[in-house]
């Protein structure tokens, strides 16, 4: 992955689509924070070990969106490492899949997720949705501290 740099955002996502939307949805809400983009469940865990190797914390990242369906490492599996590593517990997970399984949802929240949202089909929709994540966790959500 590429060399560390400090990001606000890590987005978990493998659907090219989806990703230009979500990236279009937080401009267009005002939210220019630095978004690293992980495009599997290696990339995203690569990125996350990297990133607490390179200052021994989290760096400064606040908020996690994260796809279920992912190739290599599942979103499930990812968040487990996430709430298990001491450095990133408690950083907030959104999960954003299109998964409705109700088995799904009461493993990630049984894992300590956040928020689970469905991702909606319409692109208006998708749009509002993505801006409102970017909105609430990084302007008006009090993250944890230290």
């Amino acid at each position: 992955m590429a060399e560390h740099q400090a990001v606000d955002v890590l987005y978990v996502e493998d659907n090219p689509n989806d990703v230009e939307l979500a990236l279009r949805a937080l401009k267009k809400q005002g939210i220019f924070n630095r978004v690293q983009l992980a495009r599997d469940g290696v990339e995203a865990l690569e990125f996350l070990q990297g990133a607490a190797d390179a200052t021994g914390a989290r760096s400064g990242l606040r908020l996690i969106i994260l796809d279920l369906k992912l190739s290599r490492v599942s979103g499930l599996e990812v968040l487990r490492r996430i709430r298990e590593d001491e450095r990133t517990r408690r950083t907030p997970v959104v999960i954003l899949t299109s998964s409705r399984e109700r088995p799904d949802v009461a493993a990630a929240y049984a894992l300590g997720v956040n928020s689970y949202i469905v991702k909606p089909v319409d692109f208006e929709t998708f749009m509002d949705v993505v801006g409102r994540i970017g909105r609430y966790w990084l302007q008006l959500n009090e993250p944890a501290r230290g």
